[in-house]
């Protein structure tokens, strides 16, 4: 029976695989997907040359490795865990999408950025294509699952509409026509109540 790996080298290999990961997406933010190399993300980070190589010896690795931990930390920003009942109605629902989707563009604009990157990336690489959409399932089944709980008649025609919404608000205030300012929660709030009351009906 081969050894087991100690438990606190696979803490420390975790650390070193989420330092490299953040590494990447603050990279990506700042500067695009051709600032995004493994030596950049080993200089970036005050790790020895070399160690992004030992644990992503491809681009497509790395950008993988991004990707997982892009998908990990959204999970908290947008945090549809601690979504109210359903049955508080629409606009409770409302009032929490709404503050995840501002943290999204405040707090957490570099790491909405680093999303669209490798969005973008992705059309380019069949391979990451699959992996990003896989990620991305567990957001949209989510949602999916708060809007049939809602009562809606067509849920996944609606959690399309509810995420298309939601990256259209994002993408044109984080990389588009209005960058220039950013909506305040009021205002989200105010978007999400009429879509979700134009579709739930309340």
């Amino acid at each position: 029976m081969p050894a087991r790996t100690p438990a606190s080298s696979r803490t420390a290999v975790s650390a070193r695989s989420d330092l490299v990961a953040d590494t990447a997406l603050a990279l990506l933010a700042e500067r695009g997907m051709r600032g995004l190399t493994h030596r950049a993300v080993d200089e970036t980070a005050g790790l020895p040359q070399g160690s992004t190589s030992n644990l992503a010896r491809t681009r497509q690795a790395l950008l993988e490795l991004a990707v997982r931990r892009l998908a990990d930390r959204e999970a908290k920003v947008l945090a549809l865990h601690e979504m109210p009942d359903p049955a508080s109605g629409p606009h409770a629902m409302a009032d929490a999408l709404a503050l995840a989707a501002h943290r999204a563009l405040t707090d957490h604009k570099a790491l909405t950025l680093a999303r669209y990157e490798l969005a973008l990336e992705a059309t380019r690489r069949p391979e990451l294509r699959t992996f990003f959409d896989a990620t991305g399932a567990r957001f949209r089944d989510q949602l999916t699952a708060l809007v049939t709980a809602m009562g809606s008649t067509d849920p996944d025609r609606h959690a399309l509409s509810l995420i298309a919404w939601a990256d259209g608000l994002m993408f044109s205030c984080v990389a588009g026509s209005f960058g220039a300012r950013v909506p305040s929660l009021e205002e989200v709030r105010a978007g999400v109540r009429e879509l979700l009351t134009g579709m739930l009906g309340a």
